[in-house]
């Protein structure tokens, strides 16, 4: 999913999706399923099954109709998903990057603000969502964290996909979490680091010049060569299709690699700290 480093990138739940998903959940008691099995039958994780019925997840485009036949052709699951479609504020800029990240040969994050959901480790992301405000029950969390992990097979599973990340130094300073949840995340980062697909470059606090002082930003290719971007604020985010726009965040991405660390001076200032902790 996208990044949403703090809650996600995924969609915010609503009445609508909420209700959609006690509809499969009901559907695939009734069968006689358990969330594995139905997983299996229609090409999902069982870990996905949950996000979709906790409302948590949006479904694809093509999940009501793969759906219909193992749970009994009703039609329930067709006309309720039309009516999803038609919802706004359900982020459709969300939906339509979350469906080019899975194919993406090349996926490039800057991050200022917490570190990228991709690279978060378990005990790290259950402290932003315990810490979520409004707060958030337990339910909600682990639906979260469902989503989260699920999200992140993305860097176990795509190795001819070439990963970026450009993280500020001060992400692992401020020690989020406490101690060992700090020690957790940095080892986290430093073994991730060694996959031949993934670079890491750490942002040096102290820095004359910086070309990312607009915020933070994903950048992807898709297989066809053609590149996107999308940029996340305070429960808002934005798709970038304008080529245009891209190529000017293409270029200040480009600027922030040769500012910041080199890929070893990066993961030999990971490593002190680690020490230091």
């Amino acid at each position: 999913m996208v990044d949403g480093a703090g809650t996600g990138g995924e969609p915010e739940s609503s009445d609508s999706l909420r209700t959609f998903g006690a509809v499969v959940q009901a559907l695939r008691e009734h069968a006689g399923l358990s969330r594995e099995e139905f997983g299996d039958r229609v090409g999902l994780s069982k870990h996905t099954v949950a996000s979709l019925e906790l409302g948590r997840r949006m479904p694809d485009p093509t999940f009501a109709d793969r759906s219909e036949p193992v749970l009994g052709n009703t039609g329930a699951l067709q006309k309720a998903a039309r009516h999803l479609a038609r919802q706004p504020g359900l982020a459709a800029w969300f939906r339509r990057w979350a469906r080019l990240e899975a194919t993406a040969i090349t996926l490039y994050t800057y991050e200022c603000r917490l570190i990228p959901g991709l690279l978060q480790t378990e005990a790290y992301a259950r402290t932003l969502f315990t810490n979520q405000l409004p707060p958030l029950d337990d339910e909600q969390i682990e639906a979260q964290w469902v989503a989260r992990a699920e999200r992140q097979r993305l860097l176990r599973e795509r190795p001819n996909t070439a990963f970026g990340f450009i993280l500020e130094e001060h992400l692992f300073r401020r020690r989020t979490g406490g101690l060992e949840v700090t020690r957790g995340l940095v080892d986290h980062v430093l073994e991730i680091s060694e996959a031949r697909n993934v670079e890491i470059q750490i942002m040096p606090t102290e820095q004359d010049t910086h070309a990312g002082l607009d915020g933070p930003m994903q950048l992807l290719e898709t297989p066809e060569n053609k590149w996107f971007a999308y940029c996340e604020g305070q429960e808002s985010g934005q798709f970038i299709a304008d080529s245009k726009v891209v190529s000017m965040l293409q270029m200040r991405y480009a600027r922030m690699r040769s500012q910041a660390l080199t890929l070893k001076d990066s993961m030999s200032l990971l490593q002190r700290m680690r020490g230091d902790l």
